[in-house]
């Protein structure tokens, strides 16, 4: 691919699409708007590599999920992180699937699930909980997933512009596009890939994606686990329940909640709409963490003693039109007015090889 190509956002997505233009031969220009790469939601989640346990109600996100796993297993070794015991459960009472369709979920997907050992099942509250399964899903460390990127880009050779914003993207003159950052310096490229994730459709020169995006600013506590819990992973599913993971990077855990987690919401209407950036950034950021906390010890009753340490707060940005059946497919969708622009959402971080194969089937139609 002998072209000169900008990519927009050095979150996993848009490193990611760099190092696989850059090692096909493509001169690759990265512009990330923070002094570092993935310190957005990149770094403000639960960091969860999927197995597809989570989608019960989404067949394809599921099977993805399982088809990636391996893959990323194996590319991203270094960040994942194993020594845990992953459990998931079903609650009783407002749960969207039993344990017998749960089970035959996993067993249609091929992922490993066997009924929670005895010293697992008894942390849980019978009343409330059905069934305990142990099953196999990772978390990743977000600070040695960024150093394997920054290695990975250098070797490929792209160019990394930090604390650049790109503020438009104009028809060129020599080159058929130009992206102009914040200070007016332009830069002439043949491609541009818009990877900015909650900022999808705040570049001027860019269209806003036909399919509705709906934001919402999420808090993620950051805590420490009971003894009990020690290398414990709990997900309630599938309503209005909890979870918890490894968080590496901070040697704690994430704690989620369905119904406290989102602090605020929005859909994108006609433009022009507000950049959810600065949204964020006026936000008064108060803890959810007793609402949280207090329901899910009704559940798991040694949850009583977690300790709260921080909160993460963060953008997370999904498509309207699979807030009914919770699947997670990738947005890729080329600009109707200019067939050299690609807005590029991920929702998971292993959906990545769908979206480096959407690109290349765009690249080869081109």
């Amino acid at each position: 691919m002998d072209s000169r190509v900008a990519v927009i956002g050095g979150g996993f997505y848009g490193c990611s699409v760099a190092i696989h233009l850059a090692q096909q031969g493509a001169d690759v220009v990265l512009f990330e708007r923070s002094p570092d790469l993935l310190t957005r939601a990149s770094y403000h989640n639960q960091a969860r590599l999927h197995n597809g346990y989570h989608y019960p109600r989404s067949f394809s996100t599921a099977y993805r999920s399982r088809l990636n796993f391996q893959r990323f297993l194996h590319e991203f070794r270094p960040a994942i992180v194993t020594e845990f015991v992953k459990l998931y459960a079903i609650a009783r009472v407002g749960s969207k699937v039993s344990p017998r369709q749960f089970e035959v979920f996993c067993h249609n997907i091929e992922a490993p699930i066997r009924p929670a050992r005895s010293c697992f099942l008894d942390l849980f509250s019978p009343r409330l909980i059905s069934s305990v399964y142990e099953t196999q899903e990772y978390a990743f460390d977000a600070a040695v997933l960024r150093r394997l990127l920054r290695e990975r880009l250098a070797q490929a050779g792209v160019t990394v512009k930090l604390a650049t914003a790109i503020a438009a993207v104009e028809v060129g003159t020599v080159n058929p596009l130009t992206v102009v950052d914040s200070n007016g310096n332009g830069a002439g490229v043949d491609y541009v890939f818009n990877c900015t994730y909650s900022g999808l459709n705040a570049i001027a020169g860019i269209a806003p994606s036909r399919l509705r995006l709906k934001h919402e600013i999420a808090e993620m506590p950051l805590v420490q686990l009971p003894d009990e819990l020690r290398e414990v992973s709990v997900t309630v599913m599938d309503g209005p329940f909890f979870s918890f993971m490894p968080f590496p990077n901070r040697g704690l855990s994430t704690f989620s909640h369905v119904r406290y987690t989102p602090q605020s919401a929005w859909t994108e209407a006609a433009p022009p709409n507000p950049n959810p950036y600065i949204t964020l950034e006026s936000l008064e950021k108060r803890s959810n963490f007793g609402f949280m906390v207090r329901d899910a010890q009704r559940y798991i009753p040694c949850l009583a003693n977690m300790v709260y340490r921080d909160s993460l707060f963060e953008l997370k940005t999904v498509l309207v039109k699979n807030e009914n059946d919770d699947g997670r497919p990738i947005l890729f969708e080329v600009d109707p007015a200019q067939s050299r622009i690609v807005s590029l959402l991920g929702s998971k971080i292993d959906n990545i090889y769908d979206a480096l194969e959407a690109v290349d089937q765009y690249l080869s139609a081109a």
